[in-house]
Parts: C-alpha cells; sequence; structure tokens
C-alpha cells in the first residue's frame, strides 16, 4: 500500500514546526499533499509547502477552473489525514460535523485515519468545552497526539507545547502498520 498523507495544517504559531514533520515523513517514503487553513496562511505560506513537499498546497475549495473535487480527492488519497498544528478551531468543528472549509470538508469525507496533534494556549487545552471535543471524537476514533508541557507562544509555561516531531512521526508509522 503507498504511504500517501494529507497535512492538514491550521493557524498555530507552531505551524513553523510542520516543515520538519515532513521532511521526516518523506524520509520514512511517505507522498505528502498540504491542506492549509486561512489562518495557517497568515503564519506560513503555501510556498514554503510546496517547495518542501514537492506537491501542489490546496488551500481554497473552489478554485476557478479545477476540476477536481479537491476534498473528495484529498480524502481519498490520503491513507491517513495528519492535522498538525490541531486549534481549538478544527477540533470544535470536526467534533460538531462542520464542514465549512477544505479541511474540515476533507476530514468528514475520509473514512481513513484523522490524527491531530494539537498545540494552543494552556487555557484553551484545558477548557472544558475543548476537552470535551476531544473526547467526543476519541470515542469516534479520532487520534490525538497530547501536547506536551512546554514554554508557550504567549511565554507562559503548561499544556499546549506540539509534541515533539519524533512522536508526531512515529505516530503515524504505528497507524500506517495497522
Amino acid at each position: 500500500m503507498e504511504k500517501n498523507i494529507v497535512v492538514g495544517v491550521c493557524g498555530s504559531i507552531a505551524a513553523y514546526k510542520v516543515p520538519s514533520i515532513i521532511r521526516k515523513l518523506q524520509d520514512n517514503g511517505w507522498n505528502v499533499k498540504v491542506v492549509m487553513t486561512r489562518a495557517a496562511q497568515k503564519l506560513i505560506t503555501p510556498l514554503t509547502f510546496e517547495t518542501i513537499s514537492k506537491n501542489q498546497v490546496y488551500t481554497d475549495m473552489f478554485k476557478k477552473n479545477v476540476w477536481e473535487i479537491s476534498h473528495i480527492s484529498l480524502s481519498e488519497f490520503g491513507k491517513i489525514i495528519l492535522v498538525v498544528p490541531a486549534t481549538a478551531n478544527i477540533i470544535g468543528k470536526v467534533a460538531c460535523g462542520i464542514a465549512d472549509d477544505l479541511l474540515s470538508s476533507t476530514i468528514m469525507a475520509s473514512s481513513n485515519k484523522v490524527i491531530f496533534a494539537p498545540a494552543m494556549n494552556v487555557r484553551m487545552w484545558q477548557n472544558p468545552i475543548v476537552q470535551k471535543n476531544v473526547e467526543n471524537l476519541k470515542k469516534l476514533g479520532y487520534v490525538f497526539i497530547e501536547p506536551e508541557e512546554g514554554k508557550l507562544a504567549d511565554g507562559s509555561i503548561g499544556k499546549g507545547h506540539l509534541a515533539s516531531i519524533d512522536k508526531i512521526v512515529e505516530t503515524v508509522e504505528k497507524f500506517f502498520q495497522l
């Protein structure tokens, strides 16, 4: 089976680590396609991911002059969808069945494994609504790579720091072999 993965990049400052994750996945034989949310594009450019992945980066569900139905073709391409960094926003959308952008629509259309690697402020991560959404998604078979304790973007220290690159890649490999 081909090792195809869709990497969904959300609007967290931890997005700067995703090129290193992609590079390590490629070193392990993965073919990577990237979907970026609008917020992610404010932090890092699609060109960065096109250069690293050697594939088109998907940013818009309604591109003109494209005959491909992007969210369907991406959901079929990716044997795994890795959402990294996963924000409270994307976790909440998926937990509520909201598919209002390319990434959330791709996740909703997929019958393959979806892995979330959250990164957010400790207060956001500890918010009871976020925790309830995470628990509900876990019950449905979604996988979470727990954030780690560490220094966060605002200078505070707490749980919300993106898991290590090695841990993320190891988790992807583990679920591909299942």
